[in-house]
């Protein structure tokens, strides 16, 4: 975590009074929509492929198996979102993970779903993402 978040005066107070969230209009729903990006698992793996090189669209659709116009719709989200970012060269595309936290991000998410999978796997308020991406 930055000192930046630690200290930042316009989050919400945390356990302990460090400031997460915040409080602003639309800074939670931000956060929200922040982790919506995230809940499709084609996307997780699309970055989780992504994180140490970057590859082209028909190298993501061999790697997750996905046709390649779902492919392409899911990296134009990751990369709407931020998540991901393009180059061009010539007729290619080439995808990377924009930003090196997002890999702190998925391995945190990874142990924290391992340390809970018999909750996350009793869940019922929570739909299963549909498994054809």
């Amino acid at each position: 975590m930055t000192n930046r978040a630690k200290t930042d005066q316009s989050a919400a107070p945390h356990q302990g009074g460090v400031a997460l969230l915040p409080v602003e209009a639309g800074g939670v729903e931000m956060v929200a929509k922040f982790f919506r990006a995230l809940g499709d698992p084609a996307r997780l793996r699309l970055l989780e492929f992504l994180l140490d090189d970057e590859h082209t669209v028909t190298e993501c659709v061999e790697h997750i198996g996905l046709s390649q116009g779902r492919v392409s719709t899911h990296l134009g989200c990751l990369s709407d979102c931020g998540y991901v970012s393009v180059r061009r060269a010539g007729r290619f595309a080439y995808y990377r993970v924009a930003d090196p936290r997002v890999a702190d991000l998925v391995v945190l998410a990874r142990s924290l779903a391992a340390d809970n999978a018999a909750a996350l796997a009793a869940c019922m308020r929570i739909p299963s993402a549909d498994p054809t991406g």
